[in-house]
């Protein structure tokens, strides 16, 4: 089963006053190109998280965020009063040396101060339990993204088979047109000849190089070779091995070539569409198969 490299998953759990939350992204890479973005409190762990997350997918553009907020009603930060007492003895101490009015919103000036708020260190400070939270929700925000890595795959996997089912029948529809090419190449030459007046020829002679001439133009060895790669993409395409992808890329560049080479033998109209055709739908296996894993 083929996975696409496509894919988002999201996870979220709230510990000790915070809603932890994990967001995997993966596009298409030919390699594994991985970007983390983490708060301060959690950078320990980065490699971890790194780990986790480059095993669990493979391949691909893949990035990881990591969130952490204090929920809704909760907050890490207290009123500093004795650090106000000390502003307020101040401003009124120089209100009286200045001969100046004291401020008419104690509690709007007070507020403003420098350290008015102090943050309690322990509650930005991320635990052990934090830590092992945090690892468990990006496992499962990978998990998700594979899960729609496997709904993409699936989608994909109908596709090629479609294309490959395309493909098979206009292959299938080429030895039809193999006879008449040949007779319509031998009455061609002969037609040729035949317009040269006053010239003998060994007709023996010429039996033996228009078999080597059509023997040349044979696709026989093209069509069989097709057939084992059609059928090679298929095999692959349901292999339970992880990361298909890239073989699959390369059977279908050799597809590629064998259709090409029996374009160029073909000399025939109705065989250079069943190429053309061919190649239509082998270009969007093509475009494909650049997001399977």
């Amino acid at each position: 089963m083929i996975l696409s490299m496509t894919g988002f998953g999201k996870a979220v759990k709230v510990y000790n006053n915070k809603k932890i939350t994990a967001e995997v992204k993966s596009l298409n890479s030919k390699q594994l190109d991985f970007g983390v973005r983490t708060p301060q409190s959690h950078r320990e762990i980065e490699m971890e998280l790194r780990n986790i997350v480059s095993k669990a997918l493979m391949r691909g553009k893949i990035d990881l965020f990591v969130y952490c907020e204090p929920i809704e009603g909760a907050t890490s930060g207290t009123i500093n009063i004795p650090m106000l007492q000390q502003y307020k003895t101040q401003i009124e101490e120089m209100a009286s040396a200045l001969n100046l009015p004291q401020p008419e919103d104690w509690y709007a000036t007070l507020l403003r101060m420098p350290d008015a708020l102090k943050t309690d260190a322990k509650a930005t400070e991320a635990d052990e339990q934090e830590l092992t939270i945090v690892k468990e929700v990006v496992t499962q925000a990978t998990q998700q993204l594979i899960d729609f890595r496997r709904q993409e795959g699936a989608r994909l996997a109908t596709f090629f088979e479609e294309k490959i089912a395309a493909i098979q029948a206009l292959l299938n529809e080429v030895p039809r047109y193999e006879e008449p090419r040949t007779q319509k190449i031998k009455a061609r030459i002969l037609d040729s000849l035949a317009k040269i007046k006053e010239v003998d020829y060994d007709k023996n002679r010429f039996e033996q190089e228009l078999i080597y001439y059509i023997e040349k133009l044979d696709i026989t060895e093209e069509k069989i070779r097709l057939q084992n790669h059609l059928n090679y993409f298929i095999e692959t395409m349901h292999s339970e091995e992880p990361g298909q992808g890239k073989k699959l890329g390369f059977i279908s560049q050799e597809i590629g070539r064998e259709v090409n080479t029996m374009g160029s033998k073909a000399n025939q109209a109705e065989l250079q569409n069943l190429v053309v055709r061919m190649k239509d739908h082998l270009e969007q296996i093509k475009e494909q198969v650049l997001n399977v894993l």
